[in-house]
């Protein structure tokens, strides 16, 4: 039996949900563990791509999938997402969809100061997508956030909604000088969705508990990368939740001993979406090539994403803080016919070289890449199905990655459709 944890080692956008729903086929149950609406997994499965954003990408593989605590859901859009892959031929029941009970819930008026926040500080924003995810995680610690558990009673949900309405219209109209949400409407909107989803809600820890007593294997899907945890990530140009290995056992209810592998996904560049230093980045015909060929437009947003350079830098930190066992290495042909490779190994700041991933922001804005160059390839890689047909250059490059991350690469994909992908070594 193995469990294992799928984590992005960038600023998100690395193509978990591909090698998730790649190595679904071999797991039990997926669950995600944080984030919400904020993440998008785009998967490619004979020529047709799926979004999801809130129900884990193994759900094409029919597996299980779990919405875990730590997570914090609109159940509006949850309850779209499902249609959505219905729609699709996807079959979704209580059966093979579950939500915890202890997963916060998503409200009008968190969607309404997110947005109004931005509006208000204007070019200072930190660059949200504005779908509450924030707000709602300030609930949640400030301990009067609404669990999925609350929505089975009618009546103490109304009257928790009332209580918290007064304060947040308060916050709304006098301060942030926006529409105020109507609470008799959210309640009965609300209720409704109640009905539609509480067949899926459960005891998720007890769930998994139960599948690894049975043998089953876990896979944990993570959302955004390691560089938007709330703690350890360019704060506070962050997501508003821990992306971090540490967090699939939090927020899934589960304890370390349990978990047997972590795999980190690794661009084979680094792209970022919104504000924040990034000191690789390209400013070139390179860089707007990369982001072309590379569709480098976010899956949830739409947003162009800023394209540069692997940053090893940043990998050895998630290597670290992830405690990573293996990589996945994504888009690698989107590098070809590039005629040399560029890999930042190190910063300089103010004439001294810097190894270790900076906390200040000022300090990484100031922060200028040390390149390391390697020869390019001009072959289509994208119809290779072995490791050894790949051209040197291409394994070269693989090569010195690990050497620098001292973590073996097991995946290798080398396009968008699950069958474009190089497994050299299966974690399961």
């Amino acid at each position: 039996m193995s469990n294992i944890v799928i984590i992005g080692t960038q600023w998100g956008d690395e193509g978990k949900g591909k090698i998730v729903d790649l190595l679904a086929e071999y797991a039990d149950i997926v669950v995600r563990f944080q984030g919400g609406n904020n993440a998008g997994h785009t998967m490619v499965v004979n020529g047709e791509k799926f979004i999801s954003h809130l129900i884990p990408s193994g759900i094409l593989q029919q597996k299980m999938c779990l919405i875990g605590n730590g997570m914090v859901v609109d159940p509006d859009v949850l309850i779209e997402e499902i249609n959505y892959l219905r729609e699709k031929g996807i079959y979704i029941g209580a059966g093979n969809l579950r939500i915890s009970e202890r997963a916060n819930v998503i409200m009008p008026y968190h969607k309404a100061i997110d947005i109004a926040r931005e509006l208000r500080i204007g070019d200072k924003k930190i660059g949200t997508t504005g779908r509450g995810i924030g707000p709602c995680y300030e609930d949640k610690v400030a301990r009067r956030g609404i669990r999925f558990s609350e929505l089975s009673d009618p009546d103490e949900f109304a009257e928790k909604v009332r209580a918290i309405s007064d304060e947040k219209n308060f916050y709304l109209k006098q301060y942030l000088g926006a529409e105020p949400v109507n609470a008799d409407l959210l309640i009965e909107q609300y209720l409704s969705f109640a009905e539609r989803l509480m067949p899926h809600v459960c005891n998720v820890s007890v769930v998994l508990d139960n599948a690894m007593k049975a043998g089953k294997q876990v896979l944990f899907e993570g959302a955004q990368g390691t560089h938007l945890d709330i703690d350890h990530g360019t704060y506070p140009y962050v997501t508003s939740s821990n992306t971090v290995s540490g967090n699939a056992c939090c927020g899934s209810g589960v304890g370390p001993k349990d978990i047997h592998g972590v795999m980190g996904i690794v661009k084979a560049y680094t792209t970022r979406v919104g504000a924040g230093p990034f000191p690789a980045e390209l400013f070139d015909e390179i860089g707007d090539k990369i982001q072309k060929k590379g569709a480098e437009f976010g899956a949830t947003t739409g947003r162009k994403r800023r394209c540069g350079w692997l940053d090893m830098v940043m990998l050895k930190n998630s290597v670290r803080l992830n405690g990573l066992t293996s990589l996945a290495i994504t888009k690698l042909d989107v590098l070809g016919e590039l005629d040399e490779i560029r890999i930042c190994t190190a910063y300089e700041y103010q004439g001294k070289r810097i190894d270790v991933f900076p906390t200040s922001l000022k300090v990484l804005a100031q922060c200028k890449p040390i390149y390391e160059t390697l020869p390019g390839w001009s072959q289509d890689i994208s119809e290779l199905k072995t490791y050894e047909a790949l051209p040197q250059n291409v394994r070269n490059y693989l090569i010195r990655i690990e050497e620098l991350s001292q973590t073996p690469i097991h995946i290798v994909s080398v396009g968008p459709g699950r069958d474009e992908t190089i497994v050299l070594n299966n974690p399961f």
